[in-house]
């Protein structure tokens, strides 16, 4: 049982004293940085939906149709 105490207590000071948090303008950084990341990567997945068509859905997409136009 001691080892598990002084795991806990090691691990207390390892996150009290040695690791460096961040302030909370770095995090608010940060936040909008992912935020930013996340709509441009929904917006690329929404375009390549829109272009190439869910088909389970019967959504054929821009490509589907031209396909079905010329062929």
């Amino acid at each position: 049982m001691s080892k598990f105490g002084n795991y806990v207590k090691s691990s207390y000071d390892e996150l009290a004293h040695k690791v460096s948090w961040p302030t909370f303008k770095e995090l608010q950084g940060s936040a909008v940085v992912v935020a930013v990341a996340a709509v441009i990567f929904a917006l690329v997945v929404f375009a390549m939906d829109v272009i190439f068509g869910a088909q389970n859905m019967g959504w054929k997409g821009i490509l589907g149709y031209f396909y079905s136009l010329i062929g």
